[in-house]
């Protein structure tokens, strides 16, 4: 692409998703719609893209910013039509020559594979106008595309204006559209806008490019489904599980295993290695990468989660955390941001960690938090231990030191140092320093009292099963 400007536009109102958020902002896959578009957008490799925002523009700019900062943004302040839109976006940038893209912010399933190809035929054929066409089953709603016995195109022909056998063409318009520079801008300030609607509308400079005697087409998308928008929360949902069985069958192709794709879902964002298996009821959000021969799953939502080659996470939710090679995480578990787990670890069931670094081979295998904290290498916390990191104004580290052992039930009200190769007792509660190799008890001698069912519970069953028991 020697010289390429594309214009997104995405300045409409989107009613219909009876949202305060602006269409173009609603998620799947893990990126916003127009997150899609400009993230396909930059495969096709312009030199400059502009989005035109309108409604909610505040909102729409900061994302698109954030997004893509290397994008123009305009400002189409009254909806005046597809024309008007791009006329205000080109305002925004420098253009004399080469080619001019538009798309719309609401197509989150169109690749940049599509859009490269296409611009690449427009510019190929040396054409002053090119429509993104494709074939549906049912064209009702949309611009079906006239072609002449050559299979030149003649135009678009809106719905309501069809004619006779034209209501039943199949090809229909996609909205998105390609120009050659120098014609767009100089039939832009041309158009009309005698309509019902009094909108410019950009289809209306294919017939004026036809007029001129320049060349004008169509490139015929296979998959239609790319250039589909989204209205409501209904197409939504749709489009949500197009993304996902299309992100599905890539890495399903590409060596990983995936149980049930009925049941799983990967964000566009993630990173998958082969021989990876994912269990039913998987989700794998965000930045989240795993790596060669972990099993995830089932039941398992991972988002921003790093996991190494060879563990095991199962039921298991983790946001922001690494888990270490051959590491075993589950069942019931709950890894919150800053967790780190190292190589050969283990987080058992209904455990929960935060901030916690857990070392190589360290393990805590059942019930406990582990919040605030820095376990080392081979050390063993004990069932239904408890960091008390918080003391109701600010938050303190424990640290728990290599080899150590630590009773059940315990609790360790932070700060904390356990030694290398020290040890508790069960029900000790911990306080300040514990030196290494040294075993700390806190829970006090155990008494027997002799007869107290009899004594105290005469008539129960408790003292029945006592008395029985003489």
């Amino acid at each position: 692409m020697h010289d390429l400007t594309v214009v997104v536009l995405a300045a409409g109102a989107g009613t219909r998703m009876k949202s305060r958020r602006p269409k173009v902002l609603h998620e799947i896959g893990g990126r916003s719609l127009i997150g899609h578009v400009l993230a396909a957008v930059e495969v096709a490799g312009p030199r400059q893209v502009v989005t035109v925002v309108g409604h909610e523009r505040e909102q729409v700019a900061a994302h698109v910013t954030a997004v893509a900062p290397h994008a123009v943004l305009a400002v189409q302040e009254q909806q005046l039509g597809t024309g008007h839109a791009v006329h205000v976006g080109l305002g925004a940038v420098s253009v004399e020559r080469g080619t001019v893209l538009v798309a719309y912010g609401d197509t989150p399933l169109l690749t940049g594979e599509s859009l490269r190809d296409f611009v690449a035929e427009h510019e190929a054929a040396q054409r002053a106008v090119s429509v993104l066409s494709g074939v549906v089953e049912n064209p009702f709603g949309y611009g079906r595309i006239l072609r002449d016995e050559d299979g030149e195109v003649l135009g678009i022909r809106e719905q309501k204006d069809t004619l006779g056998d034209e209501a039943d063409i199949r090809e229909i318009n996609s909205g998105i559209m390609a120009f050659e520079a120098g014609f767009l801008l100089d039939a832009l300030p041309r158009l009309g806008n005698d309509n019902h609607k009094g909108e410019y509308y950009l289809t209306d400079l294919l017939g004026m490019a036809r007029d001129a005697g320049l060349m004008v087409g169509a490139h015929v998308l296979d998959d239609v489904d790319q250039t589909e928008g989204i209205n409501d929360r209904v197409q939504l949902a749709q489009r949500a599980r197009l993304l996902n069985d299309r992100i599905l069958d890539h890495w399903m192709r590409e060596g990983v295993t995936i149980v049930d794709p009925r049941n799983t879902w990967i964000d566009a964002t993630v990173e998958l290695a082969c021989d990876v298996t994912l269990m039913p009821g998987v989700q794998l959000l965000g930045a989240t990468r795993v790596a060669s021969d972990a099993l995830i799953g089932p039941d398992c939502t991972l988002k921003d989660t790093e996991v190494a080659a060879g563990a095991t996470v199962v039921r298991t939710h983790a946001e922001l955390a690494v888990i270490g090679a051959d590491a075993q995480v589950g069942p019931f578990s709950y890894l919150r941001p800053g967790t780190q787990l190292g190589a050969g670890g283990k987080i058992g069931g209904f455990v929960e960690t935060k901030n916690a670094q857990i070392a190589d081979g360290a393990k805590v295998p059942h019930l406990s938090y582990v919040g605030d904290a820095e376990i080392g290498e081979g050390a063993n916390i004990g069932a239904g231990t408890i960091f008390a990191n918080y003391d109701g104004v600010a938050k303190h580290r424990s640290r728990v030191g290599r080899h150590a052992k630590t009773g059940s039930n315990n609790t360790f009200v932070a700060p904390v140092d356990i030694g290398d190769g020290a040890s508790t007792g069960g029900g000790t509660v911990v306080r300040g320093q514990v030196p290494p190799g040294a075993l700390a008890v806190s829970a006090g001698r155990m008494r027997i009292i002799e007869g107290w069912a009899l004594a105290k519970r005469d008539g129960t069953p408790q003292a029945d099963a006592a008395r029985d028991a003489e």
